[in-house]
């Protein structure tokens, strides 16, 4: 797929991710088949016409979306593990990251589920951009003696089903304990694991 524009100006830049925002909510509440281009450039405060200046169709701008709440999701996370001594801080403070980032965020759930059927392979992208950046901090904290020696790959997928399940719960099903404790609960299983 080729890449969609990119504006050449701040004022392009902001119209661009208005669109962005616009199709996270419309296709976020509506899903995608039952959102139009109409629908989000409404919500945008944009002319139609303005839309295919950065996106082709409703496929171009849903591929988009997918890769921009990836990308916004990674910057959350750095952001939330900067200041983390080790790699079991960095788990704590990451999972903390995540739910927060999810709970503002909530229409990510149904996007991502979605792009499962509507762009295969922007969901596959999506999941492995995070496993990538995962297993090489999880393989340096081994190789640092932070963590137990195991299979950094298998490591990272399990780690990030932990946080989507627990995300899940809380913004699909609304379940409403606290983040901290979510967080204190999690952390301790994958610090401490189950053998007594």
């Amino acid at each position: 797929m080729e890449a969609p524009a990119t504006p050449k100006t701040a004022r392009g830049e902001a119209t661009r991710r208005a669109i962005l925002s616009a199709a996270e909510q419309v296709i976020g509440e509506r899903g995608f088949n039952d959102a139009s281009i109409t629908d989000i450039t409404r919500e945008a405060g944009v002319a139609q016409g303005t839309f295919y200046i950065y996106f082709k169709s409703k496929d171009e701008v849903f591929a988009e979306l997918v890769v921009d709440m990836g990308r916004l999701l990674r910057e959350a996370l750095n952001d939330a593990t900067a200041e983390a001594a080790d790699r079991l801080s960095a788990e704590k403070e990451g999972l903390r990251g995540f739910l927060t980032f999810v709970s503002a965020h909530p229409n990510l759930y149904r996007i991502i589920q979605e792009a499962l059927f509507v762009n295969p392979d922007a969901y596959r992208a999506y999941f492995e951009s995070f496993a990538d950046g995962y297993r090489d901090a999880l393989a340096a904290a081994d190789a640092a003696g932070e963590i137990r020696p195991g299979d950094p790959d298998v490591r990272a997928w399990m780690l990030m089903g932990i946080a989507k399940t627990l995300g899940e719960r809380a913004v699909v099903w609304g379940d409403t304990t606290p983040i901290d404790a979510v967080v204190d609960a999690a952390h301790d299983m994958i610090v401490n694991g189950l053998k007594r």
